[in-house]
């Protein structure tokens, strides 16, 4: 049987590369965000009963 298979050195190359895009990663989405947050609250209307 060998020592290593060849799933586990596919998973540590994933894991070694560090691509995945954090939402607090700079750039165009973390400015939208950013002015989504401080955006002015409107308020809502009260359903009618």
């Amino acid at each position: 049987m060998q020592k290593n298979k060849r799933w586990m050195k596919s998973v540590l190359k994933e894991a070694a590369s560090n691509e995945i895009a954090m939402p607090w990663a700079r750039g165009k989405r973390r400015t939208a965000m950013i002015e989504r947050r401080n955006a002015p609250v409107t308020p809502r209307k009260a359903a009618s009963a």
